[in-house]
């Protein structure tokens, strides 16, 4: 079973969340990978907006060649209410949950959302990491804040994302001339470590393997195609 240190309670309002987050973005490492990683993890969430049904799924892949290891489903409620900027206390609880289903321990996670790519700087990625203590980054498929240069249409072109001069993530060319990806440390890794890991896992599609293939996981599990072990 795959672990987690709890750093505090989910039960909270939106105004205790904005004070958790501003609490915890202090404890966010953006830092160099301290080894090569074999296993990564894809993380996404599905709901709709106002209701309290929460589809969670984790898929773990070998980086060399991107095989399946295992997958891992949950379908919780949730009491927090839909905020933007707060998602992360609707979703997160619900992938630990998930987490501990795993019986690998991957080496890196990658969320489909963001990381520091954030108006408080701690976007589901940076929070998670905290919570999982080890290397985290978002890929996001739309901007929550930040501005950036369109990159060139090849693949592998990336251009920083900024916020108030800040340099939080970059834009990335996953395939030639479909739009970019957003791409955004979260924890214990950097922007340059996290586009390159997300080239890495690639599958032809403009969404890396690990998040697409959870994406399609948590729609399976909500259609009712996929059960919950």
């Amino acid at each position: 079973m795959a672990n987690y240190q709890e750093l505090h309670t989910w039960t909270v309002t939106p105004a205790e969340a904005v004070a958790l987050q501003k609490e915890l973005r202090s404890q966010i490492k953006i830092t160099p990978l301290t080894k090569p990683p074999e296993l990564i993890a894809g993380c996404d969430i599905s709901f709709n907006k106002y209701e309290t049904t929460v589809y969670a799924g984790i898929v773990v892949l070998r980086l060399s060649t991107l095989e399946v290891v295992e997958e891992a489903g949950v379908v919780s409620e949730t009491e927090f209410p839909y905020v933007p900027g707060l998602l992360s206390f609707r979703e997160i609880p619900s992938l630990l949950m998930a987490w501990q289903k795993l019986r690998s321990e991957p080496d890196v996670v990658m969320f489909d959302g963001h990381g520091i790519a954030h108006p408080r700087r701690i976007g589901i990625a940076s929070h998670a990491g905290l919570f999982l203590n080890r290397p985290t980054f978002g890929c996001g498929k739309s901007v929550l804040v930040g501005k950036y240069e369109e990159p060139a249409p090849e693949r592998g072109s990336w251009s920083p994302m900024t916020h108030y001069r800040e340099l939080i993530g970059a834009a990335l060319r996953t395939k030639n001339k479909v739009n970019p990806v957003y791409i955004s440390p979260g924890h214990l890794i950097d922007l340059e470590t996290a586009i390159d890991l997300t080239l890495r896992c690639d599958g032809g599609y403009r969404l890396p393997e690990p998040t697409r293939r959870a994406h399609l996981l948590v729609n399976a599990l909500r259609r009712g195609e996929r059960n919950v072990e």
